[in-house]
């Protein structure tokens, strides 16, 4: 199994859960601005689409959106807990904040990294990130991780999209609960593994 990703994109995500879960796999570099792998080849012959992730199996069988890779791969490892078992109502909440964080924040936060983007622009988005992130500051005020007392697929998500906030200026100190979760995953040990894998800490 092997995972495209660009460092510190949403790739980490999956790069988070599959060092979660404890299978094998290949983590290959695939840098959203040179869309080349190490070796040379254009992850355009990969991935038309041309972003990460990218879930490669040994199959041949490819998985491509961040929602459906990672529920993949806690599937594989029920026993890691990565998300709640198919047909519960807990999975379905897990689809929930998957499809929030993907709809809400991941998208809004888009218009922030793109170039020659109006300053107004930027300014209304940020307002439009901050009023869906008070709304999650209330729900992180009931329970330490978005599907309660255990760390999930989810919670992966959130972290990275969040994360990006140092590079756009979004400031969080008004959310106290969403910063403390930040810390929180920040120091599980497969965010520690992702990261340090990706090169974003040392």
């Amino acid at each position: 199994m092997k995972l495209y990703y660009s460092p510190g994109a949403c790739s980490l995500a999956a790069h988070i859960a599959l060092q979660a879960s404890g299978l094998a796999f290949e983590a290959i570099a695939a840098p959203t601005k040179t869309h080349q792998l190490p070796d040379g080849t254009d992850f355009y012959t990969l991935n038309p689409l041309g972003y990460v992730p990218l879930l490669a199996l040994d199959d041949g069988a490819q998985l491509r959106e961040s929602a459906a890779i990672l529920q993949y791969i806690a599937d594989l490892v029920p026993a890691q807990h990565l998300a709640p078992a198919n047909g519960s109502f807990e999975r379905y909440k897990l689809q929930e904040w998957l499809s929030f964080i993907g709809t809400e924040l991941h998208k809004n936060f888009a218009p922030l990294f793109a170039p020659g983007m109006p300053e107004e622009a930027k300014k209304i988005a940020k307002t439009r990130l901050l009023s869906r992130l008070a709304w999650v500051e209330g729900e992180l005020a009931r329970t330490p991780y978005l599907g309660g007392d255990t760390f999930t697929v989810a919670d992966a998500y959130l972290f990275t999209v969040v994360s990006w906030k140092k590079h756009v200026g979004l400031d969080l100190s008004s959310l106290p609960n969403l910063s403390a979760f930040l810390e929180r995953v920040g120091a599980h040990p497969a965010v520690q593994a992702a990261m340090r894998a990706e090169g974003l800490i040392k």
